[in-house]
């Protein structure tokens, strides 16, 4: 890439699209994020406009581009990553029927539990690689199918948020290797649709999109929404991966020993493997980054929400001092969970209030807290609520090393990384050296890099590294990951042992009956 030229990740996420500018070494040169609102029409549905969604890449494209000081002339490329688990239905002139229903929407219960117990579950996660959960497309589709007949049976196309972007700028349905490995729709050995799961989603292959590499070169984008965003019509596009498998690329964390884990407002845990693996006992993903590398690992449903979540309904007081201090209550809330020691003096959190993914995959999950006294304060809770995340990310981290062997090198990112509280509780939980890349914007830097490797631009995706500058490094106290592993092992007890009563208490919030 030449060194007045920029390439472009531009990352589709639950709550906002952000577009980077990135020029020669990873350096930022220009971005901007912009939001949308999540729909919730009933209980457990999420879903989202997609022409909001569109016009926000849009945006956030030509502002970050204006930031940046680059022509559009001087673009090498888009690279796009997007949020897996994505599902809109469309006609025949290519309308959307349905609103995107996204990863977080559980309406399919009843369709998973078929799924698992009837229709062959386990063999099928084996096949596709997505374990059977009410994120999945799959379950989704035979949701529709099942309570929505007439809408289910009208629909021409069944595609994603980031193939709707594609098929909406370029006036084609592709879906990439990474997107389509996360539908459980696709056949990972065969990398190509699998007919078992279309015949239990009741569709056929001709309403699936054509699939194709992560590094499939798109060009022709529409002359209108090239003006809108500042591009050439013949800019070319990468369609990209996943945001996921991208995070991955981004921190650097993509050779064999070397984990990621990504705690936002959810949070994740990957590492990269040079063919599929999947789980005997189903705890884990296996999504596709390319041909040559496949990214295994777990999500959970519960990151740093749940810190917004103490925030937002217990922690008033640290509100009402964090203004007249003028500073966040974020702040204020860790400086008070620091006091307390590792381990939160006997308070143990299990961290379930949006129900379980990995490694449990468990919708009907919730959150406990478990040993309460007298002597626990307010720090406490909070700092058990830190403590709770970080065991949630070494459950599934267990998991992967199981498949993987052990990770040498972590390399975390994501809003939690800027506290050093939480840095060092992941460190002693995990019980390794914790590295913290400098770069805030993984996903949109895997995509970026994509790009350029689908160009020829960049001859290996490990090149990455030597644009990644390490931010903070962190050492683990093993006095206190010896606490945590205890704690760890009491985590996994009381979460089988309550197992049966998650079913029975999430089943009455969902009724209000027994």
């Amino acid at each position: 890439m030449k060194e007045t030229n920029v390439v472009i990740g531009l990352d589709i996420g639950t709550t906002s699209t952000k577009a980077v500018v990135f020029g020669p070494f990873g350096r930022i040169q220009g971005s901007c994020s912009v939001g949308y609102d999540l729909v919730h029409p009933r209980p457990s549905w999420a879903e989202q406009e997609p022409e909001e969604i569109l016009s926000a890449a849009a945006e956030a494209l030509r502002k970050a581009l204006e930031q940046s000081g680059a022509d559009g002339n001087q673009v090498t490329a888009v690279g796009v990553s997007s949020a897996m688990h994505s599902l809109l239905a469309l006609d025949e002139s290519g309308r959307p029927l349905t609103r995107s229903i996204i990863w977080a929407d559980s309406r399919s219960i009843e369709q998973t539990k078929k799924i698992r117990r009837d229709l062959g579950g386990k063999a099928l996660y084996r096949r596709t690689g997505t374990p059977i959960h009410p994120m999945s497309p799959l379950s989704k589709l035979l949701w529709m199918r099942e309570e929505n007949p007439t809408l289910f049976h009208s629909a021409a196309k069944f595609i994603s948020i980031k193939e709707y972007l594609f098929f909406r700028l370029f006036g084609q349905y592709v879906v990439d290797t990474s997107i389509a490995s996360a539908t459980g729709l696709f056949n990972l050995e065969k990398s190509d649709w699998d007919e078992k799961a279309l015949t239990i989603a009741g569709i056929n292959r001709e309403q699936l999109s054509t699939i194709v590499p992560t590094t499939h070169v798109v060009e022709g984008l529409d002359p209108d929404w090239a003006e809108t965003m500042g591009l050439p019509t013949d800019t070319p596009w990468v369609v990209g991966a996943s945001d996921g498998v991208l995070a991955n690329l981004g921190v650097g964390a993509i050779d064999p020993g070397e984990m990621a884990v990504t705690i936002g407002t959810s949070a994740a845990v990957r590492a990269v493997t040079d063919r599929p693996r999947t789980d005997e006992s189903e705890r884990t993903f296996c999504y596709a980054l390319t041909e040559k590398h496949w990214v295994i690992g777990g999500p959970a449903n519960n990151g740093g929400i749940l810190l917004r979540w103490l925030r937002d309904e217990f922690a008033s007081p640290e509100s009402e001092v964090a203004a007249r201090l003028e500073k966040d209550p974020y702040d204020l809330m860790l400086q008070y969970a620091e006091k307390v020691p590792a381990g939160s003096e006997g308070l143990l959190f299990l961290p379930f209030l949006a129900g379980e993914r990995a490694p449990y995959w468990n919708a009907n999950a919730r959150g406990s807290f478990f040993g309460i006294g007298l002597h626990h304060k307010r720090e406490h809770f909070i700092r058990a609520v830190l403590e709770g995340v970080s065991i949630s990310v070494f459950s599934i981290g267990i998991a992967l090393r199981e498949l993987a062997g052990p990770a040498r090198d972590i390399r975390a990112s994501g809003g939690f990384s800027r506290s050093p509280l939480w840095r060092q509780i992941l460190c002693d939980v995990m019980g390794r050296e914790l590295v913290i890349p400098e770069t805030g914007e993984a996903s949109a830097l895997g995509a970026a890099v994509l790009a350029l490797y689908g160009l020829g631009a960049i001859d290996d995706l490990s090149e990455v590294k030597e644009w990644i500058r390490i931010q903070h490094r962190h050492q683990p106290n093993l006095s206190d990951t010896e606490t945590y592993l205890n704690l760890y092992y009491m985590y996994e007890r009381l979460y089988r042992k309550l197992k049966d009563e998650f079913d029975v208490i999430a089943h009455f919030q969902r009724t209000g009956h027994f």
